[in-house]
């Protein structure tokens, strides 16, 4: 059952008769009576009795009736919501855990006071799941650390996160002509700030003899202050943590030290709700967004 079919059955009933019918639909009378069969033998019942040249919608004609007015006027509902440039609907955003902590409660709030219309959800997780849950449909946006895979996203960028490395107040400094300490402390394989200091590691021709997988940056700081190991984090995580002055501060190698973080999408699936998302951002001189979005989203 098509909705076309649907649209000819109510002209039908509309109009009083298969001519008129025709005739306003702007099609021979033999098209009309071919699909109205086919829509009877689709439903394997009559819609219409036929007395003389008059036709009378059956009992299952007057229901169909009624799910067709509520069809096509759902029809129209969707086509109406597609091409409303307002932001509407659900938003599904994702997350790294530390930009939903640090940085996202004041847009979100915005967000919501601006639009209303907007049931918006967020999930976290690393920038590998989050890439992966955006193919799958499961979240229209989300804010990840660089890179990302260009073939497969539109992007700009958001923040400019500062990393430090930290460790117990009284370790020793921690640099290029010192070793580096043998229990790292991160996320989960897929956290790029992992992958920056594990490359960090491989530069010295080191390994971390230990690794100890957390899945919450307040418990990786509460474990660096007792000394179990270091860990690099941003800088806006590190300034929430109220013993902070109970660690000591180390700078990475160049190159390992800053992190971008982008909202990516779907490639050219941009809708009004992101679009606003980056207007925020961007309002509030948190991003810096260049004009006509990324390269890739052009």
């Amino acid at each position: 059952m098509e909705l076309s079919d649907l649209r000819i059955f109510r002209t039908v009933v509309d109009e009083g008769g298969i001519t008129r019918a025709a005739e306003k639909l702007l099609r021979v009378q033999s098209s009309v009576t071919t699909r109205i069969k086919q829509l009877e033998t689709d439903l394997d019942t009559p819609l219409f009795l036929r007395q003389g040249k008059q036709l009378h919608l059956t009992p299952a004609g007057h229901i169909l009736l009624d799910y067709a007015k509520r069809l096509h006027a759902l029809a129209e509902e969707a086509r109406t919501a597609v091409q409303d440039p307002h932001p509407r609907g659900v938003f599904r955003l994702g997350a790294m855990e530390s930009t939903a902590a640090v940085r996202l409660p004041v847009p979100l709030t915005r967000y919501y006071q601006r639009f209303p219309e907007v049931d918006l959800q967020l999930r976290t997780g690393n920038p590998t799941q989050l890439a992966t849950a955006i193919l799958a449909g499961e979240i229209d946006a989300a804010l990840v650390a660089e890179p990302v895979a260009e073939e497969r996203f539109d992007h700009v960028a958001a923040f400019e996160e500062d990393l430090i490395l930290v460790a117990k107040k009284d370790h020793p400094p921690i640099g290029e002509d010192n070793p580096l300490p043998p229990t790292m402390i991160a996320f989960e394989q897929g956290c790029p700030h992992r992958k920056r200091l594990e490359t960090w590691y491989e530069q010295r021709g080191d390994m971390p003899r230990h690794t100890i997988q957390l899945s919450s940056y307040h418990a990786m700081l509460g474990c660096v202050v007792v000394g179990m190991g270091v860990a690099l984090i941003p800088c806006s995580v590190l300034d929430t943590f109220p013993e902070q002055h109970l660690l000591g501060r180390h700078k990475p190698l160049a190159g390992l030290d800053k992190a971008a973080t982008l909202l990516i999408w779907q490639k050219g699936a941009m809708s009004p709700k992101i679009d606003a998302l980056i207007e925020i951002l961007s309002a509030q001189g948190q991003s810096h967004i260049r004009d006509g979005r990324s390269s890739s989203a052009t």
